[in-house]
């Protein structure tokens, strides 16, 4: 079998091949740029290629990222909405991408999907890096995503930063079922107060399940008195005591 065709059959499509994959082929750098040239690939960065007339999907694009970046996974308000927690207000999807490093992504890779990824550090050491992250059982060679406690959790983390305020409401007011267990282990953990509080003042005030659950995972880390903040974004943040 010519190498052309190896690579044309042993490679799947609608994800960037790296010159990984197509050394394990056989195929040399130089070999490579020669496919390029000759129309059989198309160079979308360093090191990485697509095949010519192929349309990159989106999960097998993440999933390519995702090896190749420590703790990427989709998080916040997209993780939500993958869940099945969806709002109301009209939005143009950008995806809501972290990861345990910085991460500039790839231009060929925001041309297609627009994204942001974001790096913080929400929760305490004794939360291991990958706990709360899984596939989708209808997405099993996608990427990898934050279950829903932990979403939440990353998404009020944004608010007023990357994350509007309204819409990060009205995503919340859909999220009637966590398990209380996990939700409990991540505010215990988590590192940025403004996250707890927006989690217990707004499911105390759209009567959520498991709000009661959330005040005692929270109790004595949120204090008792009305709680104010300026947002990055100029706006002023203002919540009843819990």
């Amino acid at each position: 079998m010519s190498l052309i065709k190896k690579l044309q059959t042993s490679l799947p499509r609608g994800a960037p091949i790296d010159t990984a994959a197509l050394k394990g082929l056989g195929i040399s750098a130089a070999l490579a740029h020669e496919y390029v040239r000759s129309g059989w690939l198309i160079r979308l960065g360093r090191g990485v290629f697509m095949f010519a007339g192929d349309r990159l999907e989106r999960d097998a694009t993440l999933r390519f990222l995702s090896r190749r970046t420590e703790g990427l996974h989709v998080a916040a308000r997209t993780a939500l909405e993958w869940h099945g927690f969806r709002q109301n207000l009209a939005h143009r999807e950008i995806l809501s991408l972290w990861a345990t490093r910085s991460l500039k992504l790839p231009e060929w890779f925001l041309d297609r999907f627009p994204a942001r990824c974001s790096a913080p550090r929400l929760f305490c050491d004794e939360i291991p890096p990958g706990f709360g992250l899984a596939f989708l059982p209808e997405l099993p060679d996608g990427p990898l995503v934050s279950v829903p406690e932990r979403a939440l959790l990353e998404m009020l983390s944004e608010v007023g930063v990357r994350q509007e305020v309204e819409e990060a409401r009205s995503v919340m007011e859909s999220v009637r079922q966590l398990r209380t267990q996990v939700l409990t282990t991540f505010l215990q953990a988590c590192l940025m107060k403004k996250a707890v509080r927006l989690c217990v003042t707004w499911s105390a005030e759209f009567g959520l399940s498991w709000a009661d659950a959330a005040a005692r995972a929270a109790a004595g880390r949120v204090g008792t008195g009305r709680w104010i903040r300026r947002l990055k974004d100029g706006r002023t943040l203002i919540l009843k005591a819990p």
